[in-house]
């Protein structure tokens, strides 16, 4: 059977690249999008929901699919009051697995961070520790948190930190371990895709295995 799919995200740099995979896929007839601003594609296996994400909880009745990729990121440059970057990179997560459980969703797909941990002192680092222990929490039984490096790609926008941090480690490559080697926005969508289809051993997937899966991709 042919199978259905939400994304959260959809319009970022990773988000925009699985939209484009999901909908390319004979294997998926539906892919639903949950966004705050209308996108560009005109697609019949495309069903948009332009929302405020920020009250998901309150669209409980459209959210039902066999996998819920969630896609969700913002950044201080963007978000500088912290309360509302912890509504945007925990409490949209968290309100989606809430809702995958209460829907029946048996597949979560959400994009983390490397060094995400609930006991950080790092806010940025605790904030992703603290929504990956609250999505487990849900018990969905196929949960995969994937926890990828630097993310880079052709953006719409601008990001000054992100561009030298891209030029430095392109230049110290060699010297960087795997798992801390700058990754591909597009990377990280097909290893979404494939874990759909098989679910990674690991609960939690670094960098590295991130791009052993989207390589299993086709």
């Amino acid at each position: 059977m042919k199978k259905k799919a939400i994304i959260l995200g959809a319009t970022g740099l990773t988000g925009s690249h699985l939209l484009e995979l999901l909908l390319d896929d004979p294997n998926y007839e539906l892919v639903k999008v949950f966004t705050r601003r209308k996108l560009p594609n005109i697609h019949p296996k495309l069903e948009e929901h332009v929302i405020d994400l920020l009250e998901l909880s309150n669209y409980a009745d459209k959210f039902s699919a066999d996998v819920v990729f969630c896609c969700i990121g913002t950044t201080k440059a963007k978000t500088p009051n912290k309360e509302l970057y912890r509504a945007v990179d925990y409490g949209i997560p968290v309100e989606a697995a809430k809702l995958c459980k209460q829907n029946g969703i048996n597949s979560f797909i959400v994009i983390s961070a490397l060094g995400a941990n609930a006991k950080s002192k790092v806010f940025y680092n605790r904030l992703k520790g603290e929504m990956e222990r609250d999505v487990l929490a849900q018990q969905i039984k196929h949960t995969q948190l994937l926890q990828p490096s630097l993310i880079v790609g052709n953006r719409d926008e601008k990001r000054m930190g992100e561009d030298l941090s891209k030029k430095i480690m392109k230049v110290i490559d060699f010297l960087i371990p795997a798992r801390y080697k700058m990754i591909e926005g597009k990377t990280i969508a097909k290893a979404m895709v494939q874990m759909a289809n098989e679910p990674a051993k690991e609960t939690r997937v670094p960098s590295e295995k991130i791009k052993e899966i989207a390589k299993k991709y086709k």
